[in-house]
């Protein structure tokens, strides 16, 4: 039986074992794959406190090498099911089951790609899912948003500010985001909007120089010289496996807000896998504080 059993070992979770650790709890974390979560796939981070450069994988590792140190339990096995009664919860995975009087969820998101070949190579030679990120890399530069969301908007207009040229390409002929942040966009002389298409080719030697953009009306094929290209086409969070317990909103993310507790008692959510404005290291980081505080006093009370 233990405290806490946190679901996913990104920063968030990993977080969360710091700070259940710290308060004597026994704490395991279960990951499907490795430790790290998405932010290992980031080269260079500029925007956490403290470190004005460091690799994700580099910050992944010292976050695993603390949490360990304290004593956390790391198994790296799939959860596909919790359960939850009087005696406690109970965390089934894909090997075993796992008691505990509290758990956390913390499996993030991950973004949606758009299933081109060498898009995987690329991220992060001039593949991006994260504008606030990965932005200030490309100042001066010529870059393009895909997606018509509110995501996408915004990227673009906060890359407006750095960029030289930013292309907006999206696959209907309206956007789905605000208006207001259309018009902001507008009236920027540098974004150019590509309406009713598709980037259906990455051109790259190394690093990626160009897209190719299908008109989907009309067929026609134009080649885009860019620096970056900012893929915003949507985020699929990683709760599908807990739905049947959990409130999830339309999209499936955990209904939980800034006190990071959802519909059941004892169960919290921290990350990117729970419904929030903002979705970056450091608010990943601080749900991980306050689900674990949270957890803590619930295992304390019972």
């Amino acid at each position: 039986m233990y405290d806490i059993v946190i679901i996913g070992a990104g920063p968030a979770g990993m977080t969360a074992a710091i700070y259940a650790r710290r308060a004597s709890k026994s704490v395991l974390v279960l990951e499907a794959l490795s430790y790290g979560g998405q932010i290992i796939n980031t080269p260079d981070i500029e925007n956490y406190p403290v470190a004005a450069h460091i690799s994700g994988f580099e910050f992944a590792t010292k976050v695993y090498e603390q949490a360990q140190a304290l004593g956390a339990e790391f198994v790296f096995e799939k959860a596909v099911e919790i359960r939850s009664d009087a005696n406690g919860k109970t965390v089934v995975t894909t090997d075993n089951e796992y008691q505990c009087k509290a758990v956390i969820i913390a499996t993030g998101s991950e973004n949606r790609k758009l299933g081109l070949d060498n898009e995987e190579e690329l991220v992060g030679k001039g593949i991006s899912y994260c504008a606030t990120c990965d932005g200030a890399f490309y100042r001066k530069k010529t870059v393009a948003v895909v997606g018509g969301g509110n995501t996408a908007l915004e990227d673009a207009l906060y890359l407006a500010d750095l960029a030289e040229t930013v292309y907006l390409i999206h696959r209907r002929d309206a956007f789905r985001g605000d208006e207001a942040t259309v018009e902001a966009l507008k009236a920027r002389a540098n974004v150019r909007f590509i309406y009713n298409s598709t980037v259906t080719k990455l051109i790259a030697d190394n690093r990626l120089d160009a897209v190719e953009v299908t008109d989907k009306n009309t067929g026609d094929v134009t080649k885009i010289e860019l620096n970056g290209l900012f893929v915003a086409v949507g985020r699929i969070p990683e709760n599908q496996n807990f739905a049947s317990l959990i409130d999830l909103d339309g999209s499936g993310y955990i209904k939980a807000g800034e006190n990071c507790l959802t519909n059941v008692p004892g169960i919290f959510a921290a990350g990117d896998n729970r419904v929030k404005n903002v979705r970056q290291l450091v608010t990943a980081t601080a749900d991980g504080a306050v689900a674990a505080t949270e957890a803590i006093r619930f295992v304390s009370e019972h």
